[in-house]
């Protein structure tokens, strides 16, 4: 049984389309998992050069274009916060990744499967 030409190169460009955004959505959605950890990396930074200060240290937090006192534990606490919600962010989107990296691979496969059966048929 043998499928028509144009039904053929129909198919083959409707996967090929999803090929190409899958490829795009993996690109973005590596540069979010690059951003996110540059970001956890800034704030596990920040939070062990507060961990080095003193308890009655002042500590200021910058609100728009101001500054406000903050007690170390609740910067340390936001910190923390912060921290394991980028952590979430970033499992969400290796999730996401693995995902796109299963349909672009399977796209493709489905291409060349119907390449070589056109060479054998």
């Amino acid at each position: 049984m043998s499928i028509p030409n144009e039904a053929l190169q129909k198919l083959v460009q409707e996967i090929e389309t999803q090929a190409i955004q899958a490829q795009q959505q993996i690109n973005t959605v590596k540069s979010q998992i690059g951003l996110k950890q540059r970001e956890m990396r800034m704030l596990q930074l920040t939070s062990s050069e507060v961990s080095t200060l003193p308890s009655d240290t002042p500590v200021y937090e910058g609100v728009g274009k101001m500054f406000v006192f903050s007690p170390i534990a609740e910067v340390d606490k936001r910190l923390t916060t912060e921290t394991s919600d980028l952590k979430t962010d970033v499992e969400n989107l290796n999730k996401k990744l693995l995902y796109l990296e299963t349909t672009h691979k399977n796209s493709r496969e489905h291409i060349d499967q119907i390449f070589n059966s056109g060479r054998q048929g």
